[in-house]
């Protein structure tokens, strides 16, 4: 998992390079943001046509977890970066503090937070409802969430929020829905393409933040953006990581939830989608600015799986052993010898 996690940060990073140095501009540029626009809906067409009823039923019952996590997401998260801004303000430049609040304001993830959840032998069944869940509730909450903690209308196009809404909608949870509605006919052929559908949800984020990079590249994003300010967001989006996953941990012993549980909640609260962010920003913001809106979330992307990977590494190996073995073998007994 770690090696096929690594790779896809690296074709990132390649992204981000190509788009530096080689932008699109002109029509090409035209050409590759109607692409995008079609590659947005047809990847969340497929995430609607891999989710699963069956187990949205047997994890829908799991009302705490799901509060909890959706509290997380869409309450705690944005709280945080609201009272953090003026902290962000003083660090970093103007259009990094929006990306972070931005940051604050996405659904959790879907595909990684089943796998790490996976592997901490948490509860799958509830992770696969709540992180489906977040990822459709986003789609209402985080333009709303947006109009509130982004105050500066320079680079917020949407005016009204519900504008907002109305245009994730038809561009993210209408492919979704569609996608789900055609399962009993597609879930054969996506199962057929195995690994073929995972090129194409890595090939339409990697395309799209190609797209995004070159318009913010193109409008001056490097100029205004200095190595120092770079170093800072990372540091930054550290803290915020290790904050919320300390906040998820906390939630989940007070509510007193076991360990499966806990690690349902760490993996599925404490992290924002790549995936849903970057169609977001292209739907929210105009294309000059949508490059420093999402850089924050590209940072704390590879940043959120590897520090996961070890932590789930280490729930799924205090799981694994038995409750029998906790203690050191006690020595068999043997009848007392009278011999000297």
């Amino acid at each position: 998992m770690r090696l096929k996690l690594d790779n896809f940060t690296l074709a990132l990073l390649i992204s981000v390079t190509l788009a530096s140095l080689l932008p699109a501009t002109g029509a090409m540029a035209r050409i590759l943001d109607t692409t995008t626009t079609w590659v947005i809906v047809l990847l969340f067409f497929l995430h609607g046509s891999k989710l699963s009823r069956q187990a949205i039923w047997a994890g829908i019952g799991h009302w705490r977890l799901h509060l909890a996590v959706v509290a997380t997401t869409f309450a705690v998260f944005p709280l945080l970066g609201w009272a953090l801004q003026p902290l962000w303000s003083w660090l970093l430049p103007a259009p990094l503090v929006q990306g972070m609040l931005f940051l604050c304001a996405l659904p959790a993830t879907v595909q990684s937070a089943i796998t790490l959840t996976s592997v901490a032998r948490g509860n799958i069944a509830a992770a696969v409802c709540s992180a489906s869940a977040s990822t459709l509730l986003g789609i209402v909450f985080t333009p709303l969430l947006v109009g509130l903690l982004l105050t500066q209308g320079t680079s917020h196009t949407g005016g009204n929020p519900l504008d907002a809404v109305a245009r994730i909608a038809m561009q993210l949870l209408l492919p979704f829905a569609v996608g789900h509605l055609l399962r009993p006919w597609s879930s054969g052929v996506l199962q057929r393409l195995g690994s073929h559908v995972r090129i194409v949800d890595q090939g339409s984020i990697l395309l799209v933040v190609y797209t995004a990079f070159s318009s913010a590249v193109v409008a001056g994003l490097w100029q205004q953006m200095p190595l120092p300010a770079m170093a800072v967001l990372f540091a930054l989006c550290a803290l915020l990581l290790a904050t919320m996953m300390l906040w998820c941990v906390w939630l989940s012993r007070r509510l007193g939830m076991n360990s499966a549980d806990e690690a349902t909640v760490l993996f599925c609260g404490a992290q924002k989608s790549l995936v849903s962010g970057i169609p977001m920003a292209k739907v929210l913001f105009s294309a000059s600015v949508v490059g420093p809106m999402v850089l924050p979330v590209l940072l704390f992307h590879p940043m959120q799986i590897m520090v996961s990977s070890l932590i789930a590494a280490r729930y799924g190996a205090r799981a694994s052993i038995p409750t029998d073995q906790s203690l050191p073998p006690q020595p068999a007994q043997t009848p007392p010898s009278h011999d000297r």
